[in-house]
């Protein structure tokens, strides 16, 4: 029998719909009834592509017994990160506040005045690998609230006291002044964790980090005269910035035969992916591949971003014009089938002539680089391999054009890992923005017209009856009151647009879209931007997000957007905004 989660529209939501455990979705309902039976609240946040939640769900959640104990114990609450970001932030804090690390899925436990008393990420259903099992976690924490509750109570309010302070610490004023030197100290920063090997920053595993390139080149195209940098520091930013671009396109990565790329690679060399794909990844490197060919005029990096956008187009659009959110890293149960292929699968597909120089250049063997099959890659770029087996580049390029048409079509016959097809007003803007710039750059009008077809989509479809913004739309219904990420990423997203466009209608909606940021997330008195307006449901504490993590944070992107849209507009109170959220 199907549980609460059935009449959600979440597909993480409804992934648990038929699981045993009672599960209730975030809400007054669940909240209430935890205060009149006096049970503790067991929080599991995840989202639908994630590998973890999914082996969590099948260990745990589906099994009776485990499920049977839930139910008799807590209030079990199920709730999707990327609808409510708002309750992972506070309670993801917790968790690394408890245990020093995080992730999902993130599974916390509650009093029924929702202040955290104990929590983690995955457990195994039985005691493994130094983990407790989650049969022994319920155990002991029923045990707990049953015969300790004053001190689980206690542990509760000194959690809760310091999220509240570390709320309240990003709001702190001080007599921080904007100076170059805090570009000096990131890039300095940046260049200490580099890998100058493989590129990318710090060690495996390794995420794409496409607001630090731009960071770089941004800094580099800035001139030694300003900073009295020399030519030679110049260029090494800049062999940073293409290292990683190059590494990123040739590894395992990014998809070679569809476009785009997964969200993070699991080695240091880029080879081996999480293969699950997030909108915002694709959106963001777009734009950081757009930047590397205007910088250097590889048409190498325009060929990845139009393949990246045309993956997005292709299978991450809404019939409406908006963008689904995530495509899962598991198909058939099995993480990556839908990417990993064999020698005989190729020469099947390709005939042997082919097949030999396709698996040469791509990396493809019989032992295999992954679980003994084969993430396409480019140990080599095309050039080196046509040099190093002396075959004609030009027909080398136009052979693997057609063999990767040829494979990707016989891919598409595959079972597809699913796909999150809710649409996130925050990760559009990301995607209209660099839709918008790519129709310039690359001389693409059908990108401008893709933008701003989801442009109008948001405006016309998420809106509540005040014409407040909402956060997510799914299968023709919108929901959930707006964060600031989606009010500050759609904003920057309407003024690019703008550029691109001269349609002044894009930079009315901008400004009355930066007028409900300052009328209800601006924090007046110290500077910056709440996550969640003033008047949103009350929680345990207010957050003020100031730390890009893999999205820009909505308190950089406000400030983006307030100095591009006060510039243009002439508008001295956004220019303001814009530089106390900087201070």
């Amino acid at each position: 029998m199907a549980n609460r989660l059935a009449d959600e529209s979440s597909p993480y939501l409804l992934q648990h719909a038929n699981n045993p455990v009672d599960w209730y979705p975030w809400g007054p309902e669940a909240l209430e009834l935890s205060r009149q039976t006096d049970k503790p609240i067991f929080l599991s946040i995840g989202y639908s592509a994630c590998h973890w939640c999914h082996v969590m769900e099948h260990e745990s959640f589906e099994n009776a017994t485990i499920a049977a104990r839930m139910n008799e114990l807590f209030i079990c609450v199920k709730v999707d990160r990327e609808e409510r970001p708002d309750l992972d932030q506070i309670y993801m804090n917790a968790v690394q506040l408890l245990t020093g690390r995080g992730g999902w899925p993130m599974s916390m436990f509650l009093t029924p005045d929702l202040e955290p008393f104990y929590g983690g990420t995955y457990w195994p259903p039985e005691p493994r690998q130094g983990m407790p099992g989650f049969a022994q976690v319920l155990a002991g924490v029923a045990e707990a609230w049953a015969n300790r509750r004053e001190a689980a109570v206690e542990q509760a309010g000194k959690l809760t006291t310091h999220l509240r302070e570390f709320a309240a610490t990003a709001s702190e004023t001080s007599a921080a002044t904007i100076t170059e030197e805090l570009l000096d100290a990131a890039v300095t920063e940046l260049e200490r964790v580099f890998d100058f090997t493989h590129g990318g920053f710090g060690r495996a595993p390794k995420f794409p980090h496409p607001m630090d390139l731009q960071l770089l080149l941004r800094v580099w195209a800035q001139g030694a005269s300003q900073r009295g940098r020399d030519a030679t520091h110049r260029e090494q930013l800049l062999k940073m910035v293409t290292l990683n671009l190059d590494k990123m396109a040739h590894g395992g990565i990014y998809d070679h035969l569809g476009g785009g790329f997964a969200r993070y690679s699991v080695d240091e060399r880029w080879l081996v992916p999480h293969f699950e794909k997030m909108l915002y990844d694709n959106a963001l490197l777009t734009g950081a591949y757009l930047d590397g060919y205007l910088a250097t005029g590889n048409e190498y990096y325009a060929d990845v971003a139009r393949e990246t956008i045309e993956y997005v187009l292709r299978d991450m659009t809404d019939e409406e014009g908006g963008f689904y959110s995530t495509e899962d890293a598991d198909s058939e149960g099995v993480e990556g089938k839908f990417y990993v292929w064999t020698p005989a699968e190729i020469r099947d597909i390709l005939g042997p002539a082919r097949a030999e120089r396709f698996c040469d250049v791509y990396d493809v063997t019989e032992v295999g680089n992954f679980e003994g099959q084969n993430i396409l890659n480019l140990p080599r770029t095309i050039v080196q391999a046509a040099q190093l087996r002396d075959w004609d580049l030009a027909d080398l390029k136009a052979e693997l054009a057609e063999s990767k048409a040829g494979l990707f079509a016989a891919r598409r016959q595959r079972i597809h890992p699913d796909k999150d097809d809710k649409i996130l007003v925050s990760w559009n803007g990301l995607m209209i923005d660099a839709l918008a710039r790519a129709s310039g750059v690359l001389d693409a009008p059908q990108y401008l017209d893709a933008a701003a077809r989801a442009a109008t989509f948001l405006l016309r479809e998420l809106r509540d009856d005040h014409g407040r913004l909402l956060h997510c739309w799914r299968h023709g219904k919108a929901k959930l009151a707006a964060y600031l990420d989606d009010y500050a990423y759609l904003t920057n997203a309407l003024v690019t647009l703008y550029e691109f466009s001269f349609d002044e209608a894009w930079i009315d909606h901008a400004v009355s879209l930066a007028d409900v940021m300052l009328a209800h997330f601006a924090d007046s008195v110290q500077g910056g931007f709440f996550f969640t307006a003033d008047d949103h449901e009350t929680l345990i504490t207010r957050n003020k997000d100031l730390h890009d993590s893999s999205v820009p944070s909505g308190n950089s992107l406000a400030a983006t957007a307030l100095l591009r849209l006060g510039k243009l507009c002439g508008r001295a109170e956004f220019v303001d905004a814009a530089r106390g959220t900087l201070e």
